[in-house]
């Protein structure tokens, strides 16, 4: 587990519940000065397995750095827009943090983002990248550690075409990364469409969208549907006796996700640009760290959160917070091990990396991925280009 020497404590916030670690460990190269990290997240209700993956993984970095100058506020942002509002104007007023970090939700981050960029905070996404924030939207204190949101389904997309699908029946949640997810895999996909139907966010009840595939004359289903959504979704699909193939991002097929669903999701080729199996000493590590502490494999989320804690512990080797230009050049520099391999910035700040296509197996008793092909190489998302950064 995470060592004792971490200090957590609990409060209440109106509704939110917060948890504030101040890691209390060994020392970390010289440093610039002390940083102050606010971390809205989903640790509660629908998704919280997302959220609280996020945490775990970039405070087992923060751990790992033995770093005493980071501090870390914890918020539970109940997947509320207007909770996570009120908590980032808590923290930059009250609690004075310099980063904001930890959304899941585009809308919750559309609803938080603008604004800490615009109070001079830095912003570090580890999950969320909507297009708004990718294109004309993007800023210099913005940076997304993850991936802008259509680019898991653009691979999808360009698995569907040189798999030779020709017709789609494609759905998602109706908010902005599911808007983004069937934009994206429409872009590398040029089949016809059997149908685009988009479901309500949270929803659990599918019979009726599972009707309308199984009328509607498709040669596959690609579906954008994370945490329980997509666990219903797999369930009632496996037990509607549909054999079509199934494709998906990595969120519907992602490791706390698998074991919910069981046999039904064995088979299924998914992208993602992390898997457990990627070949370097970083993400060997990670995997071997993370289940020591955790008792559990990492996630997608789980890597993603601690890419975010070890590129800000790497800007901090670097620079002083305080002095933005410096800070914000070192945090564009991405110089640290990522679980990715090597890993850079577009000029909009979103990455440019390699999506890879999985395919979901089981290692004895235990549903997870391998990595069986790559979809799209050094791939940077479209919306860079109208994005006025350098």
């Amino acid at each position: 587990m995470i060592s004792k020497t971490a200090k957590h404590t609990l409060k209440a916030f109106g509704a939110a519940t917060a948890l504030s670690m101040t890691l209390a460990t060994g020392a970390f190269a010289d440093g610039h000065g002390a940083v102050k990290v606010g971390m809205i997240t989903t640790l509660t209700g629908g998704g919280a397995g997302l959220g609280v993956d996020i945490r775990d993984g970039f405070m087992l970095a923060v751990e790992q750095s033995g770093n005493t100058n980071i501090e870390v506020v914890i918020e539970d942002d109940q997947r509320k827009p207007d909770v996570a509002v009120q908590l980032s104007d808590k923290m930059i007023q009250s609690e004075k943090v310099d980063i904001l970090t930890g959304i899941v939700w585009s809308n919750l981050a559309l609803a938080v983002v603008p604004s800490a960029t615009a109070q001079g905070k830095f912003y570090l996404s580890p999950n969320a990248g909507p297009t708004q924030l990718a294109g004309k939207g993007c800023h210099e204190n913005y940076f997304n550690v993850a991936w802008q949101n259509d680019n898991l389904h653009e691979a999808a997309g360009a698995h569907a075409k040189a798999t030779g699908y020709a017709n789609s029946f494609i759905l998602a949640p109706n908010y902005p990364a599911g808007q983004d997810a069937l934009t994206g895999y429409k872009r590398y996909y040029d089949g016809a469409l059997a149908g685009e139907v988009y479901t309500k966010l949270g929803q659990t009840d599918y019979a009726a969208e599972i009707a309308q595939i199984r009328a509607s004359g498709a040669d596959s289903v690609f579906f954008f549907l994370p945490g329980g959504m997509g666990i219903s979704f797999l369930k009632q699909y496996a037990d509607s006796g549909i054999e079509l193939p199934v494709v998906g991002p990595a969120f519907s097929f992602d490791q706390g996700i698998l074991q919910a669903v069981g046999d039904a999701a064995l088979g299924v080729q998914n992208t993602s640009q992390w898997n457990k199996d990627i070949d370097n000493a970083a993400n060997k590590a990670f995997v071997e760290t993370f289940q020591a502490a955790y008792g559990r494999l990492p996630s997608l989320y789980a890597s993603q959160g601690f890419d975010t804690a070890n590129l800000i512990l790497s800007a901090m080797a670097k620079a002083d917070v305080k002095d933005q230009d410096a800070f914000r050049a070192a945090l564009k520099e991405a110089d640290f091990a990522s679980v990715r391999g090597d890993f850079k910035f577009g000029n909009n700040q979103h990455p440019i990396q390699n999506i890879y296509v999985r395919e979901v197996i089981k290692e004895g008793d235990v549903y997870t991925n391998k990595i069986i092909s790559t979809a799209l190489t050094n791939h940077q998302d479209v919306y860079a280009a109208e994005c006025g950064l350098n």
